[in-house]
């Protein structure tokens, strides 16, 4: 078997194996803008998403959102938990309690 009949039965593998390394950048490269994470440059520096002064605004309007609706949530579950005690309660045992608070 001579080098020209050894490069044409390789060649076929060889151009295999690039289509699916470059397949599998592109799709990780798809992936990752898709779910927000940062893509890399050449050298290494995050260029997207940016973060502009907009995006960090917004950050910062969201957490405080978050951080109010987390002291909402709060205050529900304390009074459905006083619900429940009343609910689940003997009617002769609030009722003491009721009489003892006038």
């Amino acid at each position: 078997m001579d080098g020209a009949t050894l490069i044409m039965r390789l060649l076929p593998m060889i151009a295999l194996i690039t289509t699916i390394g470059v397949a599998g950048w592109v799709f990780t490269t798809w992936l990752r803008i898709r779910h927000g994470y940062p893509l890399d440059g050449a050298w290494g520096q995050a260029i997207y998403p940016q973060k502009d002064q907009e995006a960090a605004e917004r950050i910062k309007l969201l957490t405080s959102e978050n951080a109010q609706l987390r002291a909402e949530l709060g205050s529900v579950k304390d009074r459905l938990e006083t619900i429940e005690r009343i609910v689940t309660d003997q009617p002769s045992k609030l009722a003491r309690e009721i009489e003892q608070l006038q």
